[in-house]
């Protein structure tokens, strides 16, 4: 996948990323929201780029692919495509604490919705936060997802106050 934005590239992971996603994984706002996205080692970061490479164009896993700013060539965090039962599949994204503010979420969802959608051969994909994720609720909203539900149901494994949004190519 190579999807290009004014200031963004989207493009798949390769082993040498490793060092960077796993600071990026580090931040408070990652530890809160998707603590299951951490990577405390390199070496954690690197069996986990080994199992995410070998999903891409198999649309079984997760595809996951990193988000690079063009004029830094920074990898700034990442955008995703998940299942969630048979053919329902949700977006995922994260920018690192350090890198937030600058839009690269919201220009790099909407950029990433239509190619993955086509690709995938989907035609909504689903977004769900925990309902004080303002940023990723902002994100949604700009991207054109529609609101479902809100309210208590299960999200990493706890019952949380959560909200549950479409996308609709």
């Amino acid at each position: 996948m190579l999807i290009e934005t004014e200031r963004l590239i989207i493009t798949e992971f390769t082993m040498d990323m490793a060092q960077t996603v796993q600071e990026n994984s580090l931040d408070e706002d990652n530890r809160r929201f998707v603590p299951d996205e951490v990577w405390e080692t390199v070496e954690e970061a690197e069996e986990t780029l080994e199992f995410l490479i070998e999903q891409y164009g198999r649309f079984e896993g997760p595809l996951v692919y990193p988000v690079i700013v063009k004029e830094t060539q920074s990898n700034v965090g990442y955008v995703q495509l998940c299942p969630l039962d048979d053919d329902v599949w949700e977006v995922g994204y994260h920018i690192a604490k350090k890198y937030t503010g600058n839009g690269y979420a919201t220009e790099a969802v909407k950029a990433f919705l239509p190619v993955i959608a086509k690709e995938a051969g989907i035609s909504e994909i689903y977004g769900i936060s925990l309902a004080d994720n303002t940023a990723s609720l902002i994100i949604m909203e700009r991207c054109g997802f529609e609101n479902l539900f809100k309210g208590i149901a299960p999200y990493q494994g706890e019952d949380r106050e959560v909200v549950k949004n479409v996308w609709r190519a």
